[in-house]
């Protein structure tokens, strides 16, 4: 069981950058573990880290003023490779949900099938929200999955988005798709029964 997922609000981090692949989310070096623990230490390593190893204050998660459950991503975000693992750093770095105007498909599947949200919303709705964070660290967003909309509340401005019902029961739920078997496993069972007698 994962954590459910119903209704979020939170501050965001801003991460303006197109074309983000899964190599700069996570590096392919850190690839060779085989549990998810401890790759969120990693999440865009080579960004927030010099070679020395030494915290690069430019970048955002190395800046105090924005934290949050909220990825604020530039357009086409989890381009390149469909390693599962970048869904992993990100989670494990604390955030829940990822907003862009668009996603890699494979990202996104990957994203839902470890109980992290993405969702797309129109570039001038992303624009209007870095812009906001950019004045205002504070700025939340409130994201509901069951009515499937996300509001910018410093505007009151909100749109609906899209997703997959299986995956949104899943991610309501707290399950993952055995989960979501195991729970369903007396109509299945009594299903096979009846096919069998006929």
């Amino acid at each position: 069981m994962k954590q459910q997922f119903t209704i979020l609000t939170s501050t965001c981090v801003p991460l303006p950058l197109e074309n983000v692949d899964t190599d700069q989310i996570i590096p392919a070096r850190f690839l060779k573990a085989t549990t998810k623990d401890g790759f969120g230490d990693n999440l865009f390593r080579d960004w927030r880290f010099d070679k020395a190893g030494r915290p690069n204050p430019d970048f955002v998660l190395n800046q105090d003023i924005y934290k949050g459950e909220i990825l604020v991503a530039g357009k086409n975000f989890g381009s390149g490779s469909s390693r599962e693992h970048a869904a992993w750093a990100i989670t494990g770095a604390g955030f829940r949900a990822v907003v862009s105007s668009f996603f890699a498909d494979i990202f996104k599947n990957n994203a839902m099938n470890n109980g992290l949200l993405p969702v797309v919303i129109s570039p001038d709705f992303l624009a209007e929200v870095f812009a906001c964070l950019e004045k205002d660290s504070a700025d939340t967003l409130t994201i509901d999955l069951p009515q499937q909309t996300i509001t910018h509340n410093a505007t009151g401005r909100a749109e609906s988005f899209d997703i997959n019902p299986f995956k949104k029961d899943c991610l309501v739920n707290g399950l993952d798709d055995i989960d979501y078997l195991l729970a369903r496993r007396n109509k299945i069972e009594t299903y096979e029964r009846q096919l069998w007698s006929k």
